[in-house]
């Protein structure tokens, strides 16, 4: 869950892959090993490959800063990888005639709920799983809870408030925007047509049928759960659910995501395949080029390939799982830090080696300057219609906020320049002869977008 996002302004789905010639067979224990001794980019990743009946495992790194080394039966949170299963769950409902993809939302909740709507237009299913239901990533009170915890707060109660209030911005199925809220709202109803809490099914249905018994809400071995890391390396606590667990509550092992990998692939005999071909028999737009989503599930077209998968991100993990539709080669990747440039890069590499590995960000180190000019650049900035920064000076720090995700700290490399430490994005301030900021520029993959200060 990124908050659930994948990176600071690209929600749930990471940096998307670039075009490349670049076609040998990778080497991945190389490039784990590169990732995290040379790159500095990483404390332990494991990464799974799945070639028909034949997995292979490769890691590097260590569970903690100082502890053990990670391997294939490490527990990792994989974030946003619980939205595959809850879509799973979907379709399984769906194949079962008990739920319908074009039904509203509310046919399967409680008479009582609230939802909204647009134009007298009800949210369906689909709209849900396909994230172009209109609802926002997160509630923007969820922002003002424990960072270092957002979710465990955040219960059935606040949500079914949140919703009873917000008002779509557009017709539902019209616009492609991630959303954990909605998928969370899935769960819900899922749960509710089968009358059994939501982690009973994911056990009964998912992980049992596909023998993944080191999948669970809690750690099986706690010896096993890695500790999760940000950026700039500093272990950070585990992340906890509550209304939320449908889109990002559980945690994994490489060889149980290999199992699921191998089941939706088709690589692994399974009685879910089916579901998981209901999963991508209807897909929409995705927002990106090239990019779709069908039940749960991202389709990257490619030239010579299609790639199907997912990715999440907690506080302090980062995971990627897909396979190839062509060769029919999956992949699963699983680390405890979230970076700059992420894992996604290395799991469509190993799925397509066209597909070029980030370039990772250069060191950069934070000078000292007179922080006496930071409330100058305290103010709202707008870089789109609906995409702003709030920037605030708190005891001599300065902290950033993009529209709907939480505020992280930047780090100044000049007087006028800041860079993040959890993304590689930098913010430079553009001032006026008193010092004051007029406006900022956003340096990011790439391009550069200015925002005037409102």
């Amino acid at each position: 869950m990124q908050f659930l996002f994948a990176t600071l302004f690209v929600l749930g789905l990471g940096a998307l892959p670039a075009l490349a010639q670049e076609t040998a067979a990778p080497d991945i224990g190389q490039i784990l090993a590169d990732r995290i001794a040379r790159d500095k980019q990483g404390v332990g990743i494991v990464a799974g490959e799945i070639a028909g009946a034949d997995i292979t495992f490769v890691s590097s790194g260590k569970l903690a800063g100082d502890g053990a080394a990670v391997d294939e039966h490490s527990i990792f949170e994989i974030g946003s990888l619980t939205k595959l299963f809850t879509n799973l769950l979907l379709a399984q409902m769906v194949l079962e005639g008990r739920m319908d993809l074009d039904k509203p939302v509310a046919d399967y909740l409680p008479r009582d709920t609230e939802l909204p709507g647009f134009d007298g237009q009800a949210m369906t299913l689909f709209d849900l799983a396909t994230h172009s239901a209109g609802l926002p990533p997160i509630p923007p009170e969820l922002s003002l809870g424990d960072p270092a915890n957002p979710y465990a707060a955040y219960g059935a109660d606040n949500l079914a408030a949140f919703l009873a209030a917000y008002e779509l911005p557009r017709a539902p199925g019209d616009t492609f925007q991630y959303s954990n809220i909605g998928i969370a709202l899935l769960g819900q109803a899922i749960s509710h047509v089968a009358a059994k809490p939501y982690a009973d099914l994911v056990a009964e249905r998912i992980l049992t049928p596909l023998g993944m018994s080191e999948t669970t809400l809690q750690p099986v071995d706690e010896a096993r759960f890695a500790s999760g890391h940000d950026a700039a390396g500093t272990a950070v606590p585990h992340w906890d659910f509550d209304v939320f667990a449908p889109a990002g509550a559980y945690r994994s092992t490489a060889e149980d995501m290999a199992k699921f990998i191998a089941a939706a692939s088709g690589a692994a005999p399974s009685d879910l395949k089916p579901a998981f071909e209901l999963m991508l028999a209807r897909t929409r737009p995705a927002g990106s080029p090239n990019m779709s989503i069908g039940l749960g599930w991202m389709i990257l077209a490619h030239p010579g390939s299609e790639i199907v998968w997912h990715n999440g991100i907690t506080g302090g993990f980062n995971s990627f799982a897909g396979y190839n539709s062509e060769s029919g080669e999956g992949v699963v990747v699983l680390a405890n830090q979230v970076t700059q440039t992420g894992i996604e890069d290395i799991g469509f590499h190993l799925l397509d080696a066209s597909l070029p590995l980030a370039v990772q960000p250069a060191p950069r180190a934070t000078v000292e300057i007179d922080r006496a000019v930071l409330p100058g650049y305290a103010g709202e900035y707008q870089l789109g219609p609906e995409f702003h920064l709030t920037v605030t000076a708190e005891n001599g720090r300065l902290f950033v906020k993009a529209s709907g995700q939480d505020k992280f700290e930047v780090f100044p490399e000049s007087a006028t320049r800041f860079f993040y430490r959890q993304v590689d994005a930098q913010i430079s301030f553009e001032t006026d002869a008193s010092g004051a900021a007029t406006g900022l520029i956003l340096h990011q993959n790439g391009q550069d977008i200015a925002g005037r200060k409102l």
